[in-house]
């Protein structure tokens, strides 16, 4: 452990509740020994978001210790109707534990407490003693603890949560989560509550009456003779379910704040357990060069594809300005011989309907790549003049298009495209289908779901360890900020080629992911047929009446 490390931010992984949560968002990815992984890896990308994103210096991952706990003395029923444990989920809890191990932070667990509890605990001494805290859940439960001091965040939406979305969640703020919990029950819980009392009603009473024990004391003032009688017949039961929701935060904790400093990483331990998962590229993540380790001999891993390392670092790049029609015609050709052809519009604005299109990068092979700039304009825009200040040396719009039409259609020839439904649509305003067509974005998501973002500045950095030119450096910021038809053609060029190369780079390591985690069927006959099924009812709206709408909008 690194003792220099002062525990003043802490935070308080609920380990329990973010492995059910990565295993059901997550699709059955498996390590090379055939093992269901998904919630290992969901793990094992939170703790790469915390150590590399968030620079945590005190991390603790808090489990139950086991389903039976002081809670079941007092309601017997307490959680019985709850699912059994998946059987692929069950062999995870072990490898968690190792990984939390390999990336040198505490897994801490007590006997006959759940994991909320000693985040309660730790939540209370962090705050008496001054610290932030920050809890690493999205269980509605912890969300009594949230006060100026200690934030939830949310892993799977990216997301800190405040006092203001407990009471946009609850209608009441986090000191009165419990009373209204009482009232509501829980039925994942099996928290028995008052029949009737939802949360909103639940958030009502308590406003108006202060708390759960003023308000059973205070039942017979109710006016609605239902509720009256429910909650007048239901007040034991609304006193049990307090005692079951709320958090005991007088644990007697295992280890001191202090103690929870992460430990210096051990980057071969944690290389060796990364690899032995098929995980290279979280390694990659994290700062660190995937390192050759006794698992490398494995033909099953399912994160890294050795037919990348072949390739030339992004940086290593050629990258060509087309502006006449035998040099399109050339790069034409290459695609067909390859057979793919990975490309990216550029152009005046975020909404298809409304952009102009400015230019096209087309990419075959990765490293090589070229941008055809169609209507780019100088910056002193002469309206007078016959072109409308168009920049010189760009081929023709329409002769453009036209020569590229016939690859774009050809079904032979696999376009690829990240965001591929915007670039359809662009294209589409110019009597051009593009098919067929792979979305790198789209494999991303269906690979990993809310995991983390997958757009291409996150799919590169992950994959490619490469930080793309960020628009502003070639468009400007705030008010100086300009439409890529008015970026000129030397800063465009590197930009937008570079986009059409690292789309093909992620296709090269994607694609064959999806494979290997079974999802190709799921891919091919669901999202990517909606991408012109989408895009086609986006470009055409949506007739709405407004009076009728507005008759909806005054009964509601």
């Amino acid at each position: 452990m690194n003792d220099t490390k002062k525990c003043n931010d802490i935070y308080l992984v609920d380990g329990s509740a973010f492995i059910f949560r990565a295993y059901h968002a997550l699709p059955p990815l498996t390590n090379p020994e055939g093992v269901v992984v998904n919630a290992v890896y969901g793990f094992c990308n939170m703790m790469v978001k915390l150590l590399n994103d968030m620079q945590a210096p005190c991390i603790a991952v808090i489990f139950d210790a086991a389903r039976h706990n002081f809670r079941n003395d007092i309601y017997p029923e307490y959680k019985a109707n709850r699912d059994a444990t998946p059987d692929d989920l069950i062999p995870q809890f072990a490898i968690i534990r190792e990984a939390t191990k390999a990336f040198g932070i505490e897994a801490i667990e007590l006997e006959g407490y759940e994991a909320d509890d000693l985040i309660a605990t730790y939540a209370r001494i962090g705050r008496e003693q001054g610290r932030k805290v920050t809890i690493v859940s999205s269980d509605k439960d912890l969300m009594q603890l949230v006060n100026d001091d200690v934030l939830m965040f949310d892993p799977m939406k990216n997301k800190v949560l405040g006092v203001d979305d407990v009471i946009e969640k609850f209608g009441v703020r986090p000191d009165k989560v419990v009373d209204i919990q009482s009232l509501a029950g829980d039925a994942t819980d099996n928290v028995p509550g008052v029949p009737g009392i939802g949360v909103k009603t639940a958030a009502q009473l308590i406003n108006e009456y202060g708390d759960l024990e003023t308000l059973l004391d205070r039942a017979k003032e109710i006016k609605q003779p239902k509720r009256r009688q429910t909650l007048i017949d239901n007040a034991e039961n609304a006193r049990i379910s307090m005692k079951l929701v709320t958090l005991d935060d007088q644990v007697d904790i295992p280890f001191d704040l202090d103690d929870l400093a992460v430990h210096d990483t051990d980057i071969k331990q944690l290389g060796d357990f990364l690899s032995s998962q098929g995980f290279k590229s979280v390694l990659t993540r994290l700062g660190q060069k995937p390192h050759v380790s006794k698992y490398d001999d494995t033909t099953k891993n399912t994160d890294t594809l050795s037919e990348s390392s072949d390739y030339p670092p992004v940086s290593d790049n050629a990258y060509t300005l087309i502006n006449d029609e035998k040099t399109l015609q050339s790069w034409i050709d290459d695609a067909k011989r390859a057979g793919l052809l990975s490309f990216d519009t550029e152009t005046t604005g975020l909404t298809p309907a409304k952009a102009e299109l400015v230019g096209i990068s087309i990419s075959s092979t990765i490293g090589k790549a070229a941008y055809i700039p169609l209507s780019h304009k100088s910056g002193d825009v002469d309206l007078l003049s016959p072109d409308g200040g168009k920049t010189p040396n760009q081929i023709d719009f329409e002769t453009c298009l036209a020569a590229l039409k016939p690859i774009l259609e050809d079904e032979s020839v696999l376009k690829i495209a990240q965001n591929a439904k915007y670039d359809w649509q662009m294209f589409k305003k110019h009597n051009i289908d593009v098919h067929p067509i792979d979305d790198t974005m789209m494999i991303s998501y269906v690979l990993e779901a809310g995991m983390h973002g997958h757009g291409m500045d996150e799919l590169s950095a992950m994959y490619l360890d490469h930080k793309p030119i960020p628009y502003k450096d070639v468009a400007g910021t705030g008010k100086s900020q300009v439409t890529f038809d008015y970026v000129p053609l030397d800063k465009a060029l590197d930009y937008a080629a570079e986009d059409a190369d690292i789309t093909l780079r992620l296709w090269h390591i994607l694609k064959p992911k999806l494979e290997a985690a079974r999802l190709t069927t799921i891919y091919e006959s669901l999202d990517r047929p909606l991408i012109p099924v989408i895009g086609r009812m986006e470009l055409a709206g949506i007739d709405v009446d407004r009076n009728i709408l507005r008759d909806m909008s005054n009964q509601f």
